[in-house]
């Protein structure tokens, strides 16, 4: 973050072309998920990427246990759309908001990286360690463990393609769709649908508070999140596609 401070005051926030495309991908991604998000069927085109989210949801939840003492016995994804982590332990002040603030900081440096297509291949590397991490705790699971193959599956795929230009705007997607999971997911469950039991209401009755008002909080930071993974992202990939695609040819070239 000190880095990022520190490019910005160097460079000012200046938008090259390269960024403005980038931006502007971003805008599209954000209207189209929006809109598929709440259109009647048309809404299930999302399903194999919400499957992830929710999966990275989950991932939050046991890293969080795991760090503050508790112990992960499974993750399991439901076909509605739905996940839970099964942990023993743990401190449930941050396990809990852990799940979408976890898949927000997931999102936000997904779009950090998905300016840059070197960047895009590292991030894609650490996704695959998470990936085996859920694997392991999924154990039987599986439809979590089919949909976090073919998320690597679709990953390694664009590695392959034009010195891998396509995996920033998958990188860039999934972020987004990560990022943003919390805002819209909190809005289905607790404004539209007002679902009873959600890690809000459960926070909410060991906390103090309403759901409503920490799912408001939770979704403001993951806005946050992602406004400060641009700003970063514009200050530290001024690069033009054309040289970034000569800095992918030279990291671990696939092509």
């Amino acid at each position: 973050m000190l880095l990022a401070q520190h490019l910005i005051l160097q460079r000012g926030l200046t938008v090259n072309k390269t960024q403005g495309i980038t931006l502007g991908i971003i805008a599209v991604y954000v209207v189209v998920i929006a809109l598929l998000w709440n259109i009647p069927y048309v809404r299930w085109s999302l399903w194999p990427f919400k499957m992830l989210v929710i999966a990275f949801h989950e991932f939050g939840h046991a890293i969080t246990a795991c760090c503050t003492g508790g112990r992960v016995k499974s993750i399991s994804l439901d076909p509605r759309e739905g996940g839970v982590t099964h942990m023993q332990g743990g401190i449930s002040a941050i396990t809990l908001p852990a799940g979408y603030l976890g898949s927000s900081i997931i999102g936000a440096l997904l779009i950090f990286c998905g300016f840059d297509i070197v960047a895009s291949k590292i991030a894609s590397i650490v996704l695959g360690v998470c990936f085996l991490l859920t694997l392991w705790w999924a154990r039987r699971d599986w439809l979590t463990i089919g949909t976090i193959l073919l998320a690597v599956g679709l990953l390694i795929a664009c590695w392959f393609i034009k010195h891998a230009e396509p995996l920033k705007y998958v990188v860039l997607f999934i972020g987004v769709m990560s990022a943003l999971y919390s805002v819209w997911d909190i809005c289905d469950d607790l404004i539209l649908r007002k679902v009873n039991t959600s890690d809000a209401s459960v926070f909410a009755e060991r906390y103090g508070g309403s759901s409503q008002c920490w799912g408001i909080v939770w979704s403001i930071v993951s806005v946050i999140f992602i406004a400060i993974a641009i700003v970063a992202a514009i200050a530290a990939f001024p690069e033009s596609s054309s040289q970034q695609e000569s800095d992918s040819e030279h990291f671990i070239p696939t092509r």
